[in-house]
């Protein structure tokens, strides 16, 4: 009888729930951050649970703490303006966070803007490395520290402003994918840098990563209304931003062209807009049934009441997957379909 009594009891204490938290807890880049709070708000009227605790981290910060490994003291999803790396999913693996689902959400634009008080203004990519490169070529190709002080000394058509933008610091998802598609790109353009991507690969990403640190490039952190009120108070300043806070202070900051193109909707949703990235959320799997609500806050996200054309998060500027893509991710929901090693880059 004694055995018996001892196995019913430890068999009570297996099925019991191993969380006392019984509140979804998010964390990650400051872009999805609007996305996600929305869905948190319409899963908490709509379900009779509570409404998740979201947490503005920066997409890199948001991993590093999803990472740090599986329990009721660590986040049970991670916001990412980027994919997850090989280096985070890794650590990931290492410290237990064995089962991971990415789900795609949908696309967003990244933009430079300035004060609705400054002259419109278009730039390249080009220009917009010559701008904030650390090292840039001279006339023979050879790396110098950046000389370019004002505008107008990369180009004359540009304005005799200083040269000040203000953007993320190397924790966001926003300045990994500034770095590589604005750059990157803009660095390609020079005959010497694309030689040196086939010569030296790992001194070509150094040249298109490191940011200037002489005051041109201004990291701001990951709290963009300050970039706004700093915009507001400098109008010869340009921000880095996601396209949906674009669109939320549209009455305080517009968008500077790129490559002759000025994000919209319409233009990131159909590639017109070449500085475009997917977003995503990445959700511990094995918090799944530990903590209530997982996987109904995920067919909520990824509902097409949630990110279709007409769903309520493009109305916050979400740009909305194409339908087999959509379809995809609420697939991956549904099953809770786990990443593998090999689809990480």
């Amino acid at each position: 009888m004694t055995r018996l009594l001892f196995a019913v009891s430890a068999l009570a204490i297996a099925a019991s729930p191993a969380f006392a938290r019984d509140q979804i807890r998010i964390v990650g880049s400051s872009t999805v951050y609007p996305f996600t709070t929305a869905v948190a708000e319409a899963f908490g009227k709509s379900s009779g649970m509570k409404t998740p605790v979201v947490e503005s981290t920066g997409t890199g910060g948001g991993l590093k703490l999803f990472c740090e490994g599986a329990g009721e003291d660590t986040p049970d999803i991670a916001n990412a303006s980027r994919p997850i790396k090989k280096s985070e999913f890794e650590t990931c693996q290492k410290n237990g966070v064995t089962d991971i689902v990415e789900l795609k959400v949908g696309f967003d634009g990244l933009t430079v803007a300035t004060s609705v008080a400054d002259s419109d203004i278009s730039l390249t990519k080009q220009q917009l490395f010559l701008a904030l490169a650390k090292q840039v070529p001279d006339k023979d190709g050879k790396l110098i520290d950046n000389p370019n002080k004002m505008w107008s000394d990369i180009d004359a058509s540009l304005p005799a402003t200083k040269i000040e933008v203000l953007g993320p610091p190397p924790t966001s998802g926003t300045r990994d994918s500034f770095a590589e598609l604005v750059m990157e790109a803009g660095a390609l353009k020079f005959e010497s840098i694309a030689a040196l991507k086939k010569s030296d690969p790992k001194a070509f990403e150094a040249v298109w990563k490191t940011m200037r640190t002489d005051g041109a490039y201004v990291e701001a952190g990951e709290n963009d209304n300050l970039i706004v009120q700093k915009l507001e108070a400098n109008p010869d300043a340009l921000g880095i931003f996601g396209f949906s806070f674009l669109e939320e202070n549209a009455g305080k900051i517009k968008p500077v062209k790129i490559e002759g193109q000025v994000p919209t909707f319409e233009t990131i949703a159909s590639g017109d807009y070449k500085v475009a990235r997917p977003l995503f959320i990445y959700v511990k799997k094995q918090h799944v049934g530990q903590v209530p609500g997982i996987a109904e806050f995920v067919a909520e996200y990824t509902s097409a009441k949630a990110i279709g054309e007409e769903g309520y998060l493009a109305d916050k500027g979400l740009i909305p997957l194409p339908a087999d893509a959509a379809k995809e991710s609420a697939d991956t929901a549904k099953n809770l379909t786990a990443l593998t090693a090999d689809k990480v880059m």
